[in-house]
């Protein structure tokens, strides 16, 4: 449940702090990452854009006990801190549980392996709805950027690549990438769907020569679902950022299409 999770990352930061501050005489900043949950967006249909300023929801959420507790811990010391809050953050990585790049990636090539076009998987609404993305590299530039700067002491900052999209728009442009067909959105659960393919990723492996990874590191399947199911606007306000002086933004379509050749140029997938 959302209240679970609440002990163990607050638990998790107020260790790390006091483990840290005791021998860090030159302890600077602590950046602590956030996310949308902190507006409700994991909950339903949120205010868009989201800002910073905006008023707190009913708890529990744990990114707002860790700030929380930061900015009680952060009172007549010499160190500050900075919340980042990023969209669906996207970038290279295996065996992470929380990675949508990978997710459509997989999903393609296994649907392309059945003969099968490239169907999106989530609700009919989530197919319409604005939403927004997270480059992984300009989420580590953007957190260097707010350590490093005064003027961003004891703040927070939604961080996202600038631009929205709808996936309709954006899923035929996927679907060429990987030189499929599209046919209409047909909603079901990647988690169940995909549940029983190891033996087609297995074949995929061995057919192309892909390096041996196995499939629980590319599955993310209910990360997928959760991201598919958003049948409402999902975007932040960034001009915050922006006004406290960090420009660099990512154009979306072609994160998505770095992250699928960087995929292949990896040999994760063919």
């Amino acid at each position: 449940t959302w209240a679970e999770l609440v002990p163990p990352n607050l638990a998790m930061l107020v260790n790390t702090l006091d483990a840290i501050e005791p021998v860090a005489g030159g302890l600077e900043h602590v950046s602590l990452m956030q996310g949308y949950k902190v507006y409700g967006a994991h909950l339903g249909p949120f205010k868009t854009p989201a800002r910073e300023s905006d008023p707190p929801h009913m708890p529990p959420e744990f990114n707002v006990d860790q700030q929380q507790f930061l900015e009680r811990r952060q009172l007549g010391k010499s160190w500050t801190w900075s919340a980042i809050r990023p969209s669906v953050v996207s970038g290279f990585g295996l065996g992470n549980p929380m990675n949508l790049a990978m997710v459509i990636a997989v999903y393609a090539t296994i649907s392309k392996k059945l003969g099968v076009p490239l169907r999106f998987p989530g609700k009919p609404g989530a197919y319409t709805s604005l939403i927004e993305m997270t480059d992984a590299g300009l989420l580590a530039e953007a957190t260097v950027w707010a350590a490093t700067n005064p003027e961003c002491a004891n703040q927070a900052f939604n961080i996202n690549n600038g631009d929205l999209f709808r996936w309709h728009e954006m899923w035929p442009k996927i679907a060429a990438f990987f030189d499929m067909d599209v046919a209409p959105p047909l909603p079901m659960s990647l988690d169940v769907a995909m549940a029983d393919k190891e033996s087609v990723w297995d074949e995929l492996v061995e057919e192309h020569h892909l390096a041996r990874t196995p499939y629980s590191d590319v599955s993310s399947w209910g990360f997928g679902d959760f991201v598919f199911g958003w049948d409402y606007d999902f975007f932040a306000d960034g001009s915050k950022a922006r006004r406290f002086g960090f420009h660099r933004h990512v154009d979306t379509e072609a994160m998505f299409l770095d992250i699928f050749a960087n995929l292949q140029a990896r040999k994760i997938i063919p």
